[in-house]
């Protein structure tokens, strides 16, 4: 098994966006991936399934704090996600994002050809896949009848949601991404059900506050207990059937439906690229982070070698060396040079600064 080798691009009148590297995930360490890519003047564009960078900790725990950072005592998911993104800025990365790499083959010349699920395509001398534990998808609802209606009357994101149109909304999920949407609709004016197994919400005390408040008000309201049915007319949702912990059922009457349970890694179509794998993983040689086939890297979670631990900052070390490697793989006839970020003029000419201290 192995990476496809096709001959020729067929565009179907898009021309490819020809790179250096591609960056599969745009999470911490897809991001740090890109920042070490260009130290060393080796330019960076990113995919990612999410609509927004961050990954997994701008996802699931966006305003919890994470501890084990060096040299940060304390800083939130959405912290993390901004100080990096600041950090690649001087070197103006290409994002693509809500969107997949479907196929990824080699060309004659060698180069790799990746297609997006949003039709786009990327001609890259190197690949890095730093794609956490596969693309991330939001969890669904078991009522099969419910996907031919997302995207008209199930949504999975608030942002997804015109809120100038009026009408009734369930919220389902008991997260704090169920009761800050919870907060978001009420604020603009919407009748709001959250709807949750039982009544407790893992969210941050001034959202539960808040959203006591609300509920205080009567102007949100939830119903305790688990969507099992959906009632549809004419091709539109009209409401939802909710069951109880006592198997009572009740009708509640909707117009749109946000489902905030969550989300799931699938290793999605990188299963059928032709790379080895191990119990979904990519193996790695630890001395360059490459994979089985050249000019193809995995860092972070995605990957596996003898000794692996799934923390940030041993995928931040993971992208100084794949990134060093790679120098050396689209570069042979240079030598790779080391370089620090305190001394080196080339260096704080791409950073954008001077040397220095503030």
């Amino acid at each position: 098994m192995g990476l496809q080798q096709v001959s020729g691009f067929h565009d179907h009148g898009t021309s490819p966006i020809e790179t250096d590297a591609l960056v599969i995930g745009a999470g911490p360490v897809g991001l740090y991936q890109v920042f070490q890519l260009g130290l060393l003047e080796i330019g960076a564009q990113v995919v990612d399934s999410l609509p927004y960078p961050g990954g997994q900790p701008i996802e699931l725990y966006p305003d919890k704090p994470i501890y084990d950072l060096p040299a940060i005592p304390v800083c939130t998911g959405r912290e993390l996600t901004e100080s990096l993104l600041r950090q690649v800025q001087p070197f103006r990365p290409g994002m693509h994002l809500g969107q997949t790499i479907t196929n990824l083959s080699r060309q004659d010349d060698g180069r790799l050809l990746a297609s997006t699920s949003q039709g786009k395509a990327f001609l890259a001398r190197a690949v890095f896949i730093a794609a956490g534990v596969g693309a991330f998808e939001p969890k669904r609802l078991a009522i099969p009848a419910l996907a031919a209606l997302e995207q008209r009357q199930v949504f999975f994101r608030t942002s997804e949601l015109d809120l100038t149109c009026p009408g009734a909304i369930a919220v389902v999920g008991g997260t704090e991404g169920a009761v800050e949407a919870v907060l978001t609709l009420s604020d603009a004016g919407h009748d709001v059900v959250l709807i949750h197994r039982k009544d407790a919400f893992d969210a941050r005390q001034d959202q539960l506050d808040r959203l006591h408040a609300l509920r205080q008000a009567q102007r949100v309201r939830v119903e305790i207990g688990q969507p099992t049915g959906v009632d549809i007319q004419n091709g539109e949702m009209r409401g939802l059937e909710i069951s109880a912990a006592d198997n009572s059922i009740r009708h509640i009457a909707i117009d749109r439906l946000l489902i905030r349970l969550g989300i799931s890694p699938r290793l999605g179509p990188l299963a059928t690229w032709g790379l080895a794998l191990e119990r979904k993983h990519v193996p790695v040689a630890t001395a360059s982070f490459g994979t089985t086939e050249p000019g193809i890297y995995a860092v972070g979670d995605i990957n596996t070698y003898p000794g692996k631990r799934k923390f940030i900052i041993c995928g931040f070390h993971e992208c100084v060396l794949a990134a060093y490697a790679a120098a050396a793989y689209l570069r042979p006839d240079q030598k790779v040079l080391m370089q620090y970020t305190t001394t080196s003029p080339r260096l704080h000419e791409l950073l954008g600064v001077d040397g220095s201290l503030p």
